[in-house]
């Protein structure tokens, strides 16, 4: 069978098609789409808490976090590769754009905020690279305000692959940043660790699942990065 694109496998997600995440080691997880498609939570509001200002949400999937931002009238953009994700997004009030986030992107160097919810610090398996890019979105003095995986998680990078009805998708880059992992990874992109801590939620894993790089389960961890003064 003939792999699909990984946007292709995450829009038939999106679009409420069961999924699975699977690791090059064989670890498997159910894709928890259900946590990304519906409103946002207590717990999600508490991690907006620390956005301030004009916020991009990168990596923003269906769009909970964006429309959420926006109903708290914060100018926010959402950002994502997939189609399906910017259309549901857009759905649901947020603005949204469908672009690689390492392409131009509307306001460049005006954001008060990037936004990396469900571990898209991760986005293509090289934090220190996604990281860089971020900074330059941001107005100086700006922040990221990034989900990270709780305490004990082995952090790296690996690659990994949705298994769904419509088929295997193609191999794709991703990383694992741990709360343990995030203070030296800013320092190497001159960032700073202003705080880490963990937001007032447990994600319970599915039954029969192993871990793998979406499910963030059990304590749900933000790090807020501002630039080193030093």
């Amino acid at each position: 069978m003939t792999a699909v694109t990984a946007e292709s496998a995450f829009a038939h997600a999106f679009a409420s098609e069961q999924c699975r995440v699977v690791s090059v080691d064989g670890m498997a997880s159910r894709l928890p789409v259900e946590d990304w498609t519906r409103t946002a939570d207590a717990a999600d509001l508490a991690l907006l808490s620390y956005c301030a200002g004009p916020t991009v949400d990168l990596g923003c999937g269906p769009g909970r976090m964006t429309a959420a931002l926006a109903a708290r009238g914060l100018p926010s953009l959402g950002v994502d590769i997939v189609p399906e994700a910017v259309a549901q997004t857009e759905a649901r009030g947020g603005r949204a754009i469908c672009r690689d986030l390492f392409d131009p992107l509307p306001g460049e160097g005006w954001w008060t905020t990037a936004l990396l919810a469900d571990g898209n610090v991760g986005i293509g398996g090289d934090p220190l690279a996604l990281l860089a890019r971020v900074r330059r979105l941001l107005v100086p003095g700006g922040r990221v305000v990034a989900e990270v995986h709780p305490p004990g998680t082995p952090s790296g990078p690996l690659l990994a692959e949705l298994v769904c009805q419509c088929g295997g998708s193609s191999k794709f880059p991703w990383a694992v940043v741990g709360a343990d992992a995030i203070r030296s990874i800013a320092v190497e992109v001159g960032l700073a660790v202003r705080r880490l801590e963990p937001l007032p939620h447990r994600r319970a894993q599915s039954r029969g699942s192993a871990p793998a790089p979406f499910t963030l389960a059990g304590d749900r961890w933000v790090a807020v990065l501002v630039e080193d003064a030093a």
